[in-house]
């Protein structure tokens, strides 16, 4: 590809990042240290894994916002979607006349813009699918860089420029900075999209889907005429985006791609395109809406080069990014898993996974048991209050948190469907431990740190029952 050169001779620069240690923006510190720049940065919370990750890198951390940090004055600040005006440095910058610029912004003039960008965009898989992506061409030889939202554990990093011009990248719709009110997407110049749902999300800078759906509309947009974009044919939100205007090819699962389960918990599918078997992927993952985001890597990896036999032969080797379905722990035969759960839709999908894979085991007495924490701003908001509990309806035990922060009462609605509530974690432990029996499944789901129950269960677990297994 014409002015493909990741190397930054006699052009590098002092990149001050605020919000660092975010998954996206440290990816960015990553990518940029790569290049040769000097990278620093700072965060109102600095601490592991992401902060061991940076420091390994040679960036230096600072914690907090005091201005100090911006002197001398870095070439460039990159600014964060978490920050906001009020904030120390970021006041600094404007009062000063600093140049800043945002995190996509600056990714899009000094790499992709040299790049063959394939973006995983919608609601609910683009961390996963962005990974099997990724990991598809890996073992194709193909070398891309990447940006994801989580670790790639068949890398072991969720970011890298790569050794070609094709770059996977996870396009998340949140807007793009405090100057910025954009989809971060609109920066990242896709040549193949995969457009893999879209559902209401992100109530805290969206009115509603119509607004979501007017970002995606700007994502179509800016696709060349020889791009691609993929997308299911049943998905009805994004129907009416590609109504509003698509230049590009299309391929779409479930009119030219389609899939036939071998086994129920997805762990084993036909590959179709054009009703015709092209392939048989048997794998780790589990759960249908992981087949659907793998036939869409399949056909994205195709629009560059890969055959699909290479494909199905990679996802015999992928390994879920961390928090994904995450195997933690087993102990005496008890299964701990931990799920980034932020949107009913997504809970009740991995909870299917999760209940076809026991029901494929035929243990007799085998139970579920969901533990949530409601932490994404959306649903502190309310906007799911009448769909969250019914998503967890397949777990045999539900047991939920209720952070101070919520805006309406989780208890009230735990109450209809016989779920256990509590404001304290250690109860949650400790109803857990009375109900959980060997076979069972632990299923942690949340977009945080959930104060740490995870380890503090599997300890709890251990005391219990020894440490058979783990």
């Amino acid at each position: 590809m014409p002015g493909f050169l990741f190397q930054a001779f006699g052009n590098t620069m002092h990149i001050h990042i605020l919000g660092i240690c975010g998954t996206f923006m440290g990816g960015i510190a990553a990518i940029a240290k790569s290049l040769g720049h000097k990278v620093t940065g700072s965060d109102q919370n600095v601490y592991p894994p992401m902060s061991i990750q940076l420091e390994d890198l040679g960036i230096e951390l600072t914690q907090g916002y005091d201005p100090k940090q911006l002197e001398p004055q870095p070439d460039m600040v990159v600014i964060g979607n978490a920050m906001s005006r009020g904030n120390a440095c970021v006041e600094y910058v404007l009062e000063k006349g600093l140049p800043y610029t945002s995190g996509p912004e600056w990714l899009k003039h000094n790499l992709l813009k040299d790049c063959w960008v394939l973006a995983v965009s919608g609601t609910h898989g683009k961390t996963t699918t962005s990974s099997m992506l990724a990991w598809i061409l890996e073992y194709a030889g193909l070398k891309p860089g990447f940006l994801i939202g989580g670790i790639v554990q068949n890398f072991g990093m969720s970011a890298r420029i790569g050794k070609t011009p094709f770059f996977v990248i996870e396009a998340d719709e949140y807007d793009t900075a405090f100057f910025d009110k954009r989809s971060k997407f609109v920066h990242y110049l896709p040549r193949t999209l995969i457009l893999n749902n879209l559902e209401f999300d992100h109530a805290d800078i969206f009115l509603d889907l119509e607004a979501i759906q007017t970002q995606f509309h700007h994502l179509m947009r800016i696709l060349p005429q020889n791009g691609k974009a993929i997308w299911p044919t049943q998905d009805n939100a994004l129907a009416q985006v590609i109504s509003k205007g698509c230049w590009s090819e299309t391929e779409q699962l479930g009119k030219d791609w389609s899939y036939n389960l071998l086994k129920s918990d997805g762990s084993e599918f036909d590959v179709l395109l054009s009703n015709k078997r092209v392939g048989k992927v048997k794998w780790q993952a589990i759960g249908e809406h992981n087949v659907k985001n793998a036939i869409m890597a399949i056909a994205a990896a195709r629009h560059v080069g890969v055959s699909i036999e290479y494909a199905i032969d990679a996802l015999a080797e992928f390994i879920s990014p961390k928090r994904r379905m995450e195997l933690l722990a087993t102990v005496n035969n008890i299964t701990v898993y931990d799920d980034f759960a932020h949107h009913p839709t997504a809970i009740k999908t991995t909870i299917a996974g999760l209940k076809a894979k026991v029901l494929e085991a035929k243990v007799p007495g085998t139970k579920i048991h969901a533990i949530l924490e409601p932490r994404s701003n959306t649903m502190k908001m309310g906007v799911h209050e009448n769909t969250l509990i019914n998503s967890l309806s397949d777990a045999d035990e539900v047991y939920l948190f209720e952070p101070e922060q919520l805006s309406w009462s989780l208890a009230h609605e735990a109450n209809k469907a016989n779920a256990f509530c509590s404001k304290s974690i250690e109860a949650i432990m400790t109803r857990v431990l009375e109900n959980v029996q060997p076979n069972d499944h632990i299923l942690i789901m949340s977009n945080g740190g959930f104060n740490g129950i995870h380890q503090k269960l599997i300890t709890a677990l251990k005391s219990k029952f020894g440490n058979k297994n783990v």
